[in-house]
């Protein structure tokens, strides 16, 4: 064979290196599950890259995916909040509506097979759309109006393209984006986690270890939020009926712990106290499979950061840990479809305290640091010039 000249020679170099090279922010991000978590699920058609998670980042903080640019994701999935909402039992939307289900938090949504609390949707691409669209959330008019909002936002120019190959915004690189970040909000290796998986015997404290004697005996807990051999979902990732929505559609009898000065509380009915909205109708997963055996079941959640998720159940009813444990305690509310692995526990007042003690150790190791990487997105809170609506022009 003729030696190429030198300087040929050079240019073939330099030219093969570059097709083999990708740029570093495209090259798929695998990410190590921490200890008391499984491998994480990706797609294969919708892999990691650190330009997916970090646009995904700054969608999922900017206010002005909204319709009225005021309602971002965090402020409904607060990251100082354990990604969920802690001051509202159930999330405000746009202009102050009112939504009828609690925030869940988006720790370890990577995990999760079927989607809101009903399982109504299967991918995280698919529902990121949800909020982005419903009408009394950000209450976007239609997708093709995100897609041409994001399209005149400067601080996006080429984000999209450098992220997906060429690809603008549109239905599928939107939902890849929030997807991919979302999937990056692992949390593992708890105390329990170091504990139980690891061996390290000081990780929780004798309270904190007959507490999960506990949970995985008399008190039943793990029949649905499982603990496995290797690793622990805390969650069944099923549906179950424990008797709060059917309290909440039949129109049971409830109270509400009213202040009255500092240190005054008195419990006050719901019927004595007039709302300016009427109650939402919410019949669980029924809404979704229209079987009459799934009315008022709702998803099981995973416990992980359980003591940074409140309130708890499906509609932020219960406040503390401690009221959640006093609910279980009493077999959850009767109806003809609740769950019949709940029965009443008969507690002691330490069996409860040590049950609490060792829910408060699920909390993984690196919460502050994915607050803080939330936070450091910051994106701009200038709206468009123009409504998308008013100068969108067809291109072709």
């Amino acid at each position: 064979m003729k030696a190429l000249p030198g300087t040929l020679l050079l240019l073939w170099v330099l030219a093969l290196s570059a097709c083999e090279r990708r740029e570093p922010d495209n090259i798929p991000v695998g990410l190590a599950p921490p200890q008391g978590l499984p491998v994480i699920p990706l797609p294969p058609d919708s892999p990691l890259t650190q330009a997916r998670i970090e646009l995904g980042r700054t969608l999922f903080m900017d206010r002005r995916l909204s319709h009225n640019n005021t309602l971002s994701c965090a402020m409904c999935h607060v990251p100082e909040q354990g990604f969920t909402s802690n001051e509202l039992g159930t999330a405000i939307g746009l202009e102050g509506q009112t939504i009828r289900r609690n925030s869940p938090t988006v720790y370890n949504v990577a995990y999760v097979e079927q989607l809101f609390h009903d399982g109504r949707e299967f991918s995280l691409e698919n529902q990121a759309w949800g909020p982005l669209l419903a009408g009394n959330e950000m209450a976007n008019p239609s997708i093709g109006y995100v897609i041409e909002k994001i399209r005149v936002l400067p601080e996006y120019a080429g984000r999209f393209e450098k992220a997906f190959g060429g690809r603008g915004p549109d239905v599928l690189t939107v939902g890849q984006a929030l997807a991919a970040y979302q999937r990056t909000l692992v949390s593992g290796n708890s105390r329990f986690d170091r504990w139980h998986y690891g061996k390290e015997q000081n990780a929780l404290n004798a309270e904190e270890q007959a507490g999960f004697r506990l949970f995985s005996g008399k008190a039943g807990c793990s029949a649905c939020h499982v603990v496995g051999e290797k690793h622990a979902l805390l969650s069944d990732n099923r549906f179950h009926n424990t008797g709060i929505g059917y309290a909440n559609s039949m129109g049971l009898p409830k109270k509400h712990r009213v202040q009255l000065a500092p240190g005054v509380f008195v419990e006050v009915e719901d019927k004595a106290l007039d709302s300016f909205e009427q109650p939402q109708p919410d019949v669980g997963r029924y809404e979704v499979t229209l079987d009459p055996a799934d009315s008022w079941a709702y998803r099981t959640p995973s416990l992980r950061n359980v003591a940074l998720t409140s309130p708890y159940m499906h509609d932020g009813s219960l406040p503390t840990l401690e009221e959640v444990i006093e609910f279980y305690d009493r077999g959850g509310i009767d109806n003809p479809q609740k769950n019949p692995l709940l029965k009443p526990l008969a507690l002691s007042a330490t069996e409860k305290r040590a049950l609490a003690a060792f829910l408060k150790s699920l909390t993984g190791d690196n919460v502050q640091k994915l607050v803080t990487e939330a936070r450091a997105a910051q994106p701009a809170d200038t709206p468009p010039e123009k409504d998308p609506a008013s100068t969108y022009r067809r291109s072709y």
